[in-house]
């Protein structure tokens, strides 16, 4: 059997939605085992957030593959006693709380390190564990806002608009992985008792792609607005309607690409012109620019000018429907959509694995759990007996 690169590390989860649930569901592909803690009869909120199919969350099956659900009460002694045990055999420990509340149950990062120097504890929060704001609700939505980010998105006659999905929270999972494996590493390569706190606000996630804003305010006090597509970065670009009336995405990022382009065009005179013979000059002259490309693209039936494009090496890309994803033979070569079995479904599809390891893939080696699915299994593990089980169990501790 392959082995996976986190083959071995214990992850335990005890955050809800979607930012650093979508972290371990990372690990998790690669794996780590992760053990899921949820409140009992309840569970993770993610479970009640639709899409829904006969009252089944859609969403939920690619969030929570490769985990164990255990039911635990935190707010419980015994809950709190349940939790400090599995703390212990825990590589990784990974919360989104409003920051304080684990140390208000007695289980926050001091306590913990006291019982486990090796553990790992990542916090999620919207504005982090430090700051005026560290104890504002943080979602992704609004910290999407704070960010920066929907200043700039939409039309410059039209208000700001906000991602329609949950982006922000998604590539802030991908910095609790990142965090994860960093962290291990250095414990790894140090003295024992080498664990340590990371702190990953929501909003700071976004905010680090954008170094362009921060440089070109400071230098030129520039306050870069709304735009639909790149803006201030490279001419031509942007979208366009094609002959039979399918959109396209084109840029051209460098002189290079716009050379090929004005080739596949028939428009080489552009290159001798200097009002588009380089970047800078063609983004003084953007809107001239991209009407020559528009009218051009206009011209062609969309598989046509995708064929001339790719011809001529220039990045050019239809606008993707789910229902084109589902049929590309792109995304089906390359394993993007996997079906998975569902306890009352049958199967249903999720995104696969990414990143694409040569020699330790990652897997989906089971579904995402019922609430609770494997409290025996777990307890068990921690010594427990059916009959202490059964007593948590009418307790309402787990």
């Amino acid at each position: 059997m392959t082995t996976t690169p986190l083959a071995g590390i214990n992850v335990l989860d005890v955050s809800t939605m979607i930012a650093a649930p979508f972290g371990t569901a990372l690990l998790g592909d690669f794996g780590a085992d992760v053990i899921k803690v949820e409140m009992p009869n309840r569970g993770d909120t993610s479970r009640s957030v639709g899409p829904f199919l006969d009252n089944e969350p859609l969403r939920w099956p690619g969030l929570s593959r490769n985990k164990k659900s255990l039911t635990l009460d935190l707010h419980q002694e015994a809950g709190q006693d349940i939790f400090k045990k599995l703390a212990v055999n825990a590589d990784i420990l990974v919360e989104n709380f409003r920051p304080g509340t684990l140390e208000k149950w007695g289980i926050g990062y001091e306590v913990l390190k006291e019982l486990n120097p090796n553990l790992i504890m990542i916090r999620v929060s919207g504005y982090g564990q430090t700051g005026p704001y560290r104890e504002k609700a943080g979602f992704g939505t609004p910290a999407t806002a704070f960010s920066g980010y929907t200043y700039l998105q939409g039309f410059p006659d039209r208000h700001p608009v906000s991602p329609p999905f949950s982006l922000t929270d998604y590539i802030c999972g991908i910095y609790v992985a990142f965090a994860a494996v960093t962290a291990l590493y250095h414990r790894d390569q140090h003295q024992q008792g080498s664990g340590q706190m990371v702190d990953i606000a929501l909003y700071e996630t976004v905010f680090r792609m954008m170094e362009f804003l921060v440089a070109e305010y400071e230098k030129l006090g520039k306050v870069r607005e709304r735009s639909p597509g790149l803006a201030g970065h490279s001419s031509p670009s942007g979208t366009f309607k094609t002959k039979d009336g399918h959109w396209i995405v084109l840029v051209t990022s460098t002189d290079t690409t716009f050379n090929r382009l004005a080739k596949a065009m028939g428009r080489e005179d552009l290159l001798k012109d200097p009002r588009y013979s380089t970047n800078a000059n063609r983004l003084k002259n953007n809107e001239s620019t991209n009407e020559i490309v528009k009218q051009w693209v206009a011209t062609l039936d969309r598989e046509r000018l995708l064929e001339k494009l790719d011809h001529f090496g220039v990045p050019v890309s239809p606008v993707m429907s789910i229902a084109d994803i589902y049929e590309n033979e792109h995304y089906q070569a390359r394993e993007n959509i996997v079906d998975v079995k569902h306890p009352r479904l049958g199967t249903i599809k999720v995104p696969g694995i990414v990143p694409k390891f040569e020699k330790t893939p990652g897997s989906i080696r089971t579904p995402a759990p019922d609430l609770g699915e494997n409290n025996e299994e777990i307890l068990m593990g921690l010594g427990l007996s059916k009959a202490e089980i059964a007593t948590l169990k009418r307790e309402n501790v787990i």
